[in-house]
């Protein structure tokens, strides 16, 4: 299967991968039955994370044209577009979307507004949605949905995974009725197993204005620690530091638990703690500074990625309209 990708396209790579499987499925270059590349393998043709094609492979499963079989890998599944493909019909279609491409070119709207518009139009009555965001602590979570219904004007439920802890049975049931489910990257897969029924989007978070604020106001002479709960989230934590606290030159960045965090919390003069690592403020001197770490969803995110899904324009759209 050859893939290439086009850097400069409006169209983003993971798009342009799901698109060349769903065409070559449609064509009938890909048939029923026929493998597909393992994750690795296609990451390797195409230059991207493995991460990127995991999740085009779980919104194709998803969509039932592909399927897993244990042991032996990923292949194509019997759908519509196997048997459109099969059936040699594709040719019409075809032509009706290069004409609404070249419309659409000549009223200077990119391709990947294009995408936007049509998947707009799959999801355009927005009183039925039923949109869950799951994280992993409950305020925090809370908090994410908040921001989105606030943006969206669309209810948007949460659930959290550590506070709340369901089984896999207990959140397959809480995630049911979900028509979207709005989460962080490294939990879309578990999420497209529990819930094949729902759209998974996994959307970028930035440091709140708040945090933003109070690392820029940071006395560059402070001895700071930073905290995580989790080994996996300290990359961000400490990028984030780096860039809205760069006139501190020393970030000592520690996960709860390390063996020299206590000595390094008792001598900090301030404390930057992410969600999930509070109980660090337990060990930090009476007169420290204490920081949340606190994240909010991209809001450009939820224009480009959620806002289309419900059938709505993003607010400088919508102010234009009104």
């Amino acid at each position: 299967m050859d893939v290439e990708i086009d850097r400069d396209s409006s169209v983003s790579a993971r798009q342009q991968i799901r698109a060349t499987i769903v065409a070559q499925i449609a064509s009938g270059a890909l048939r029923t039955g026929e493998p597909l590349p393992s994750v690795r393998d296609l990451a390797d043709r195409s230059g991207l994370a493995p991460m990127t094609v995991t999740r085009v492979y779980a919104d194709l499963k998803q969509g039932g044209l592909i399927e897993a079989r244990a042991g032996s890998g990923t292949f194509v599944a019997e759908s519509a577009l196997t048997r459109l493909g099969a059936g040699g019909a594709a040719a019409g279609i075809w032509q009706a979307i290069d004409d609404l491409v070249a419309d659409a070119t000549r009223r200077g709207i990119s391709v990947g507004d294009l995408l936007s518009l049509v998947a707009s139009r799959d999801r355009a009555a927005t009183a039925t949605v039923n949109v869950v965001m799951v994280g992993l602590f409950i305020a925090a979570t809370r908090s994410y949905a908040a921001r989105v219904t606030a943006q969206t004007g669309v209810a948007v439920a949460a659930v959290a995974l550590l506070d709340e802890e369901p089984s896999d049975a207990d959140l397959t049931a809480r995630l049911a009725g979900a028509d979207l489910i709005l989460t962080f990257d490294n939990l879309h897969p578990r999420l497209a197993a529990l819930a094949p029924q729902a759209r998974i989007v996994s959307l970028r978070f930035i440091p709140a204005e708040a945090t933003r604020l109070a690392l820029a106001g940071l006395d560059p002479l402070a001895k700071v620690v930073a905290v995580s709960r989790f080994e996996d989230f300290l990359p961000v934590l400490t990028a984030g530091m780096r860039r809205f606290a760069a006139h501190v030159p020393t970030v000592s960045a520690r996960v709860m638990g390390d063996a020299d965090l206590s000595d390094l919390l008792a001598g900090a003069d301030v404390v930057v703690m992410s969600t999930g690592a509070e109980r660090a403020a337990d060990q930090a001197p009476a007169g420290a500074t204490l920081i949340e770490y606190r994240h909010v969803p991209d809001p450009g995110d939820i224009d480009r990625q959620v806002a289309p899904l419900l059938g709505l324009l993003p607010p400088s759209a919508r102010k234009e309209a009104s």
